[in-house]
């Protein structure tokens, strides 16, 4: 149960850090605002859509970003206020063990992780997608950079479609071609001088002057449908052609999985960015509670000079951690190293720390 003196942190905490939270919100927006005005002028985008589309969505990027590190400032600002006032001494003379003073630490930190945990799998990727969508209808930014010519897409592990050329304004292909491949054989070709997507109906694709070679051994089948349609269906859609940077960002955890999937079914290699997008919307939420004990055993303790110090260890440690999330999101992208083990590893290292403090603030 909780008691008085847990509520009375919880009430600190979490007020401390909402307020932590506006400041730097004003501070983004000031900064964002002052950098891009030039751009808002030039392009002509309505004030509306400025103040209650693009700067709410940046807000919830930027929040999403900081938001341990925010958590971290919180906790070492109020918890170094109240050693500064003698409370913390006050509490552990009281008989209140330092293991019974987190109580009210973690379950404020615990609070903060489930707000956090939604915001990065639904609230913070749908912010993402609308405000990418502002920036390529007004900016200009973050074109798609889908490949349109010598296209090959593995639609199923044991078929590939190339074509020459797509165009993404009438979903047209020219020079389609279907290769089955089974135990690293070509079993059938089905080639096709033109490809139409057939709107309103998943995956059916209308092949134009087809022609279709069937290989059994050193047999060939040829079926030629010269002015005549062949339609077929493949696991290809026309949003397969579409690729902007960073685009698993803007993918609710619902839709990265089933983009996951369907690159996995098709045997796709290029799946890691979608991994280690979705280990680190599992892994980021946990250090809200190793900095909550980090500031905890940092700011436990009453220090000549006041705050000062406690507060640049804590901004300091916070973008350590920042730096470490997206090195270790880098470098899960780019190597062979285990997906979870890469983006767990801040985790790993901070708790480390994080004990190292405790023991060193229980003294």
């Amino acid at each position: 149960m909780l008691k008085k003196l847990d509520w009375y942190i919880i009430g600190k905490f979490l007020r401390t850090f909402f307020f932590t939270v506006l400041i730097f919100s004003l501070v983004s927006m000031i900064i964002d605002f002052s950098e891009k005005i030039e751009r808002f002028i030039e392009s002509g985008i309505p004030t509306s859509v400025i103040a209650f589309e693009y700067f709410p969505t940046f807000l919830l990027f930027i929040l999403g970003f900081l938001w341990p590190m925010l958590t971290l400032i919180a906790v070492i600002f109020f918890t170094g206020r109240m050693a500064d006032n003698s409370e913390i001494i006050s509490i552990l003379n009281a008989g209140v063990s330092f293991w019974r003073l987190m109580r009210p630490y973690l379950v404020s930190a615990g609070f903060l992780f489930v707000l956090y945990l939604g915001g990065v799998h639904f609230f913070v990727p749908l912010a993402n997608s609308h405000r990418a969508m502002i920036e390529r209808d007004w900016f200009g930014r973050g074109r798609d950079e889908g490949k349109t010519t010598n296209v090959h897409f593995f639609v199923a592990p044991d078929t590939k479609v190339f074509m020459t050329h797509f165009s993404k304004r009438d979903s047209a292909a020219r020079n389609f071609r279907i290769e089955h491949i089974v135990n690293n054989q070509l079993v059938s070709l089905t080639k096709a001088r033109t490809a139409h997507f057939v709107d309103g109906d998943p995956g059916r694709w209308r092949l134009d002057n087809y022609e279709t070679r069937t290989f059994d051994g050193m047999q060939e089948t040829i079926e030629v449908g010269n002015r005549e349609t062949l339609d077929t269906v493949l696991n290809l859609r026309p949003e397969d052609f579409v690729d902007y940077r960073e685009q698993q960002s803007a993918l609710t955890t619902p839709e990265l999985l089933a983009q996951l999937r369907k690159q996995q079914e098709r045997g796709s290699g290029n799946i890691r960015k979608y991994e280690v997008e979705l280990a680190r919307r599992t892994a980021e939420p946990f250090t809200i509670f190793i900095l909550t004990l980090i500031g905890l055993s940092v700011a436990g303790r009453k220090v000549r000079g006041g705050m000062g110090i406690q507060l640049a260890i804590g901004i300091f440690m916070g973008a350590l951690f920042v730096f470490l999330s997206r090195f270790a999101s880098t470098i899960s992208a780019g190597t062979d190293l285990p997906v979870y083990l890469g983006m767990w590893m801040p985790n790993i290292l901070f708790f480390a720390a994080a004990l190292y403090f405790v023991s060193q603030a229980q003294r």
